[in-house]
């Protein structure tokens, strides 16, 4: 279990203003990004369908978030895919990617407008280029929630996401959303991967700019 201090209101005196140089294993990912060849594996009354997308993702670094003690440096994001060569949206989420230096731990939220929100978690060190993080639905702090319609016909039970930064300087994931779909004994696992290629460098948090 976390051991968390008797003090629960002091915040600390050690913020750095400039969250691009404190997003630890996430800097890598701070820009704004492409990816031109994800595959999405996803259920269909007859079995599972692969579609190939195209990507377009956002991450900006925000001001330090803290919480009394506790210190978080994140990034703001917005994600878009879309159908090869189609103008409809395929996905759409937002979120936050959250690294806390003092502990070495990732956090990863996400929500969908077809009503699911997930954080997810995991440990990583300051320099590392590769982490997974994970949720499942019976957490009750890095979990799932479902509106009654998904829960009811595919309910999420897992999910992870791992990513990679590459020494070319994209960044890679490959997820995994594991679904108990109705009528059906087994897990189905809903997969999603792609490579993103920087096409601008992200703008500096507001404190940072002033």
């Amino acid at each position: 279990m976390t051991e968390f201090p008797e003090d629960i209101y002091t915040e600390p005196s050690n913020v750095d203003v400039d969250t691009l140089k404190n997003l630890g294993p996430l800097r890598g990912m701070a820009g704004i990004w492409q990816g031109t060849r994800g595959l999405d594996v996803k259920p269909k009354v007859e079995g599972p369908k692969k579609q190939a997308f195209v990507e377009h993702i956002e991450l900006q670094p925000i001001d330090p978030q803290t919480n009394g003690p506790q210190l978080l440096y994140g990034l703001r994001y917005h994600t878009h895919v879309v159908k090869p060569d189609q103008v409809k949206t395929y996905h759409d989420q937002v979120g936050y990617w959250l690294w806390e230096p003092s502990t070495n731990t990732v956090i990863h939220t996400l929500t969908i407008p077809r009503g699911q929100v997930v954080m997810a978690v995991g440990e990583a060190g300051a320099d590392a280029r590769e982490f997974e993080l994970i949720a499942t639905h019976d957490s009750g702090n890095f979990g799932i929630r479902s509106a009654p319609f998904l829960d009811y016909a595919f309910k999420t039970i897992e999910f992870r996401i791992k990513v990679t930064i590459n020494p070319d300087g994209t960044w890679s994931y490959d997820e995994d959303t594991v679904l108990m779909i109705k009528g059906k004994a087994d897990p189905f696992h809903h997969t999603d991967r792609n490579t993103l290629t920087k096409i601008a460098e992200p703008t500096p948090n507001p404190l940072a700019r002033k």
